[in-house]
C-alpha cells in the first residue's frame, strides 16, 4: 500500500469516527474528550452513560442504561445492562455478558462468563469460562484456571459467594451459595453451601533469625 493509500485510509477511519462521536453525542452519552474514544458501527448505548477518555469499543457491544466506562478499558462482543460501572483499565472480551448493578475493576479481564446482578470483580483478576451468580465478590488477585494447555473448562460461581484475593479456581469446579474461599487457595474441588474453603499451608516463624551476610 503506497503512501497516498495510507493517507486515505486513515482520513477515512478518522472520518467515520467523528460521524459515530456525534451521533453518540446527539444521542445523550456523554463522551469525556470525545476525541480520544473510538467506537464501532453496531456499538450501542442506553441513557444516561458516560464513558471516559481513551475508551475503545470493538464490535457487537451493547451498553445499558446509567452505566460509567472508566478510561483505558477495551470492550468486544459485550453485553452491559443497567447500572453497570467498569473500569478503569478493563478488558472485557467477546461473550461477557454484565448483569444489572455489577461492578468490574482495574485491572480486570473477563471471557465468554456472565456476571449476575449485584456482584463485583474489583482488582486484577481473570475471569473465563465462568458463572458467577448474584451479589458475590470476587477479591482481588483471583484468577479462574480454565484452560490446561488441550480443552477449557467452566467455573460456576453461585449467589453470595465471597472469593478471597489472590485465589486460584481450577475448573471444572463449582462454588455452591454463601460459600467462602479463604485469601491465597487454590481451589480444585467443589466447595459446598454454606462452607469455608481454605488450602493453605502452615506459617513458620523462625524466632531470632539472623539473616546471612554478603562476604
Amino acid at each position: 500500500m503506497n503512501t497516498n493509500n495510507k493517507l486515505n485510509k486513515a482520513n477515512s477511519y478518522r472520518l467515520s469516527q467523528e460521524l459515530l462521536r456525534n451521533k453518540a453525542l446527539k444521542n445523550g452519552v456523554n463522551l469525556i474528550a470525545p476525541e480520544t474514544i473510538y467506537l464501532s458501527k453496531d456499538t450501542h448505548f442506553g441513557k444516561n452513560v458516560t464513558v471516559e477518555p481513551y475508551v475503545v469499543f470493538g464490535p457487537k457491544v451493547r451498553i445499558g442504561d446509567n452505566s460509567y466506562i472508566k478510561s483505558f478499558t477495551y470492550i468486544e462482543g459485550t453485553k452491559v445492562k443497567k447500572n453497570v460501572s467498569i473500569g478503569p483499565y478493563a478488558r472485557l472480551r467477546s461473550g461477557t455478558i454484565l448483569n444489572d448493578n455489577t461492578k468490574i475493576g482495574n485491572f480486570v479481564e473477563i471471557k465468554k462468563s456472565s456476571i449476575n446482578t449485584n456482584s463485583k470483580v474489583n482488582h486484577l483478576s481473570y475471569i473465563g469460562d465462568t458463572t458467577i451468580g448474584k451479589n458475590s465478590n470476587i477479591g482481588a488477585g483471583t484468577i479462574t484456571c480454565n484452560y490446561d494447555g488441550v480443552k477449557k473448562y467452566k467455573t460456576r460461581i453461585s449467589d453470595n459467594v465471597f472469593i478471597g484475593s489472590n485465589s486460584a479456581l481450577v475448573a471444572p469446579v463449582k462454588l455452591e451459595k454463601n460459600s467462602i474461599v479463604g485469601a491465597g487457595s487454590v481451589i480444585t474441588k467443589n466447595v459446598k453451601k454454606n462452607s469455608l474453603a481454605i488450602t493453605r499451608t502452615s506459617q513458620t516463624e523462625v524466632k531470632n533469625y539472623k539473616r546471612k551476610k554478603k562476604k
